[in-house]
């Protein structure tokens, strides 16, 4: 039985800085997590969580996240809200010709607000994708984890989603530099309620073990060597 993905955790020096910005942005809840900040998300929509730790690092971040527009008016709207908010405007290496807008939250983190008219992103609501840093044969590992399918699979990029559809998460670009202890993770529940069966699966499907936790989580790594971890259920 797949794994639910709860969320993806990101760690900051002040947890609730970040969340305050992410939940005023997406309109979500905040609800007070066993040692962190969760924003729930509904129906098809990721979650996001913030732990204390180290802040982003600019430039450095394996993961960041995609905000679709409905046009120029709403991405217009969504940066300025996202400054007001505390975020920043930040270089990567965009082109000045490029449609999708690159900032940074309050905790160093990246995210782009897409230009509307993307038709990948179409139907997948506000927090449209995660894209992470890494090879295809994490995205087949986590797609058999999850239970999500592949809906984009060329050359070194692929792509998976819910079968209920919503947020895409992606892997596209690693350059296979060791993966020091990640501030970003994700955040799984046992399907079936019960954790020792899912980590089993994950472990038949290549992950490797780390580290068992105080609150009785299991971390473990991916084919990439990005920790995640394995909630109680």
């Amino acid at each position: 039985m797949p794994s639910r993905l709860l969320a993806v955790t990101f760690e900051a020096d002040n947890p609730a800085e970040p969340a305050r910005f992410w939940a005023e942005l997406l309109g979500r809840k905040i609800v007070e997590d066993d040692g962190g900040v969760l924003l729930p998300g509904a129906g098809t929509q990721l979650g996001l969580r913030f732990v204390p730790g180290r802040a982003g690092r600019t430039g450095a971040n394996r993961m960041h996240l995609h905000l679709t527009s409905a046009d120029l008016d709403d991405q217009r709207h969504t940066v300025a809200n996202a400054i007001k908010l505390g975020g920043r405007h930040v270089d990567v290496g965009q082109r000045p010709e490029e449609g999708h807008v690159v900032l940074a939250d309050p905790a160093g983190y990246e995210f782009c607000v897409i230009e509307p008219g993307n038709g990948y992103l179409a139907g997948c609501g506000p927090l449209g994708e995660l894209t992470c840093a890494g090879t295809r044969q994490a995205g087949l590992f986590w797609s058999k984890a999850l239970g999500w399918p592949l809906v984009w699979d060329q050359g070194e990029q692929t792509a998976i989603q819910s079968p209920r559809g919503g947020t895409k998460v992606a892997w596209d670009v690693w350059d296979g530099t060791p993966v020091a202890p990640s501030r970003q993770r994700f955040e799984l529940l046992p399907a079936d309620g019960g954790q020792r069966a899912a980590v089993d699966a994950l472990f038949s499907l290549g992950a490797t073990r780390r580290d068992t936790r105080d609150d009785g989580s299991v971390v473990l790594a991916d084919p990439d060597g990005n920790e995640f971890r394995v909630r109680p259920g």
